[in-house]
């Protein structure tokens, strides 16, 4: 393999002493040199401003001028190599001269012999690679920074038009208007869903690219992840007539240290795909552990009766862009990111995902992921399929009441609230027990409270259990439903010890749902033919929204409207602080991240000194800085597109 010659330059206006020297360095075995002989100084200063030498060898007598101007006007010029300068005697001041200069060495020629001329431009190489490094890392991280910020950006423009887009078609959705454009208006909520998902994954493989995606590990229960999957997903499969079916091939843990929300994204991911390749038949997804290497894996496998996969196109679907199909014939969409990101993504959970099919016979997806040290954990077999009626669901009761439900999960909040709106009862929504008590307070307060409320187990900040202890002891006496995957024997003994009066387990059967809540509701059921449920305001309650988007202003203050809620909007910085100035009577503010006349985080720092009570919320099209976040002391954060169900829960 050929060595590449290090460029060197030698500004020497002594034939003999050119020579001399190149014989030195054609001694050196460390390096091939390529050199360049200069003997004039204004030559040498032209050639070095080219900056096209590794090296600068710089005589400091050359004629009637001297080396120190040449190396001062090359290093202005941008000159970024070393130079050593050479002289025919030791003289200390000009020694320090040359280095105060910018030389990186001084030699005496007299002096020098092979091996001290050999680690002079050793060291000089070797001070310019690592300098290289160092340049060329401060331009990747800024770079990387600049990306950074463009993404940020990105995802604040494109977020910010969504909220219109959705918000509009939502409240459109809910309106008289309707019934005469319903299809209509749901191909525009789909579509701009779906925009929404691509933005996601795309944001998702820039920051495993930049090496930026965190994992978030912490115990979860696992019979109430895979419950909460099941029952997303087997909605999905039931619209497009296909049937979805779990086995625990063993008894499972049920505790497991993982990011619960990634296995969530990535099974998801996968029983989405299952289903959009799949025309009729089933998608069965499995749950087993294993060891590996002296390690206990935890494996699901998601198999379909689609279409297949071709062997040679196996391997590209799990790379960013790649789909099974051409873009001019695929009939589904997708960026073809979705695989790419969760082989990464179980890559960093130090598992991996496979795949086995054939055309004409479907596929079958395999992921492994490492769950923590489970060995000493209680495990038990999940049950999961409900065996789902495939013909049309039986029509909903006809109920009146408000009711709470509260999941830390969006999705199926907003699932389980639409099975309770088409019954005819009033939902509000919260995403932890923490929150539930606040809303179930504030009901009490203006008298009006919640006749029921189905709670989720296990959340964050406050979990199910510990909520309705608290709720008991705050006086609410309606009805507590629990939604648990649990299984175990003697749960509901235990939940009704605690306060809970039913329990559904999880996936909802949406038939189990409106039995419940007849029986919880029936009280409100005599007049629930002929009465319209009141509409719960909340005229008492004020919001400051901040945003300077005018579309995205106008559509979330119409949104908060609809919900009772008096709503002012500060189009900037300055425009609040007026408004703040003028009368702070407001329970809460809503601020953009990026206001054309300050940041947002910035804002919500002065009115955090200003106006301590005010309660502070972040809208904002890209993610902000969860320790600013919580130094700030904001309430909540969120993320653009804005609907009704984020903005319920700030109620």
């Amino acid at each position: 393999m050929s060595i590449k010659a290090t460029k060197l330059l030698l500004v020497e206006d002594d034939e003999d002493d050119y020579i001399l020297t190149s014989d030195y360095l054609e001694q050196l075995s460390s390096h091939t040199f390529e050199i360049e002989w200069v003997s004039d100084p204004k030559q040498a200063v032209k050639v070095l401003s080219e900056n096209k030498h590794d090296i600068c060898l710089l005589d400091y007598r050359l004629g009637a001028s001297d080396g120190l101007s040449v190396l001062k006007q090359a290093i202005k010029n941008g000159f970024s190599g070393p130079i050593i300068m050479l002289t025919g005697q030791s003289n200390e001041a000009l020694d320090s001269a040359a280095l105060d200069a910018g030389a990186v060495d001084y030699l005496v020629k007299s002096e020098m012999t092979t091996s001290r001329f050999a680690r002079a431009i050793r060291y000089a190489l070797a001070r310019r690679d690592v300098e290289d490094e160092r340049l060329e890392r401060l331009k990747a991280e800024a770079e990387n920074r600049s990306k950074d910020r463009f993404l940020a950006h990105l995802s604040h423009e494109l977020r910010t038009p969504l909220s219109s887009v959705l918000g509009y078609t939502e409240l459109l959705m809910q309106s008289d208007f309707s019934k005469q454009a319903e299809n209509e208006l749901g191909v525009i909520y789909r579509n701009g869903k779906h925009l929404l998902s691509l933005l996601n994954d795309v944001l998702d493989l820039s920051k495993i690219a930049a090496d930026k995606l965190e994992l978030n590990c912490s115990d979860v229960n696992l019979d109430s992840l895979m419950a909460d999957v099941f029952t997303l997903m087997r909605v999905s499969a039931l619209d497009k007539g296909l049937s979805l079916r779990f086995e625990s091939l063993q008894p499972l843990p049920l505790i497991v240290n993982i990011d619960a929300t990634r296995l969530r994204q990535i099974l998801i991911n996968i029983i989405n795909n299952a289903i959009k390749f799949t025309e009729q038949g089933e998608i069965t997804l499995c749950a087993w552990t294993e060891f590996v290497s002296d390690r206990e894996m935890l494996f699901f496998s998601i198999e379909d009766s689609g279409m297949g996969i071709a062997p040679e196109k196996q391997a590209l679907i799990f790379k960013p862009f790649e789909q099974i199909a051409d873009v001019e014939s695929r009939a589904v969409g997708g960026a073809g990111l979705g695989l790419a990101i969760c082989t990464e993504l179980l890559n960093r959970m130090q598992g991996s995902i496979a795949l086995d099919s054939a055309i004409g016979k479907g596929s079958k997806f395999f992921i492994s992921l490492y769950p923590g040290n489970i060995k000493n954990v209680e495990r038990s077999l999940l049950r999961l399929d409900l065996t789902p009626n495939m013909q049309q669901k039986n029509a909903p009761c006809k109920v009146n009441g408000r009711v709470l439900v509260v999941d830390d999960l969006r999705d199926l909040r907003v699932l389980v609230g639409h099975m309770i709106t088409s019954a005819g009862a009033k939902v509000d929504y919260a995403e932890h027990g923490k929150q539930a008590l606040e809303k179930v307070r504030n009901a009490q307060q203006q008298g009006i409270d919640y006749d029921a409320i189905f709670m989720d187990i296990h959340m964050p900040i406050m979990g199910g259990k510990e909520a309705t202890i608290e709720l008991r002891k705050i006086g609410f006496e309606g009805a507590i439903i629990a939604l648990t995957a649990a299984t175990m024997k003697g749960i509901h003994n235990e939940l009704s010890a605690l306060g809970f009066n039913n329990v559904i387990a999880k996936p909802v059967d949406s038939n189990l749902l409106y039995q419940c809540l007849q029986d919880t509701l029936s009280k409100n059921n005599k007049t629930a033919d002929v009465l319209i449920p009141p509409e719960v305001t909340h005229s008492n309650t004020r919001f400051l929204l901040v945003e300077d988007d005018a579309d995205a202003a106008q559509i979330t203050q119409l949104l908060l409207e609809s919900l009772g809620v008096e709503t002012q909007i500060a189009s900037s910085y300055e425009h609040c602080l007026a408004i703040l100035k003028a009368d702070a009577n407001y329970d809460k503010v809503l601020l953009d991240m990026n206001l054309p006349d300050g940041s947002g985080l910035d804002l919500a720092n002065h009115i955090k000194q200003h106006y301590p009570k005010l309660k502070r919320v972040i809208v904002s099209g890209m993610e902000p800085d969860p320790v600013k976040i919580k130094q700030l002391e904001i309430e909540q954060v969120l993320l653009k597109p804005i609907n009704l169900a984020l903005l319920e829960t700030l109620i």
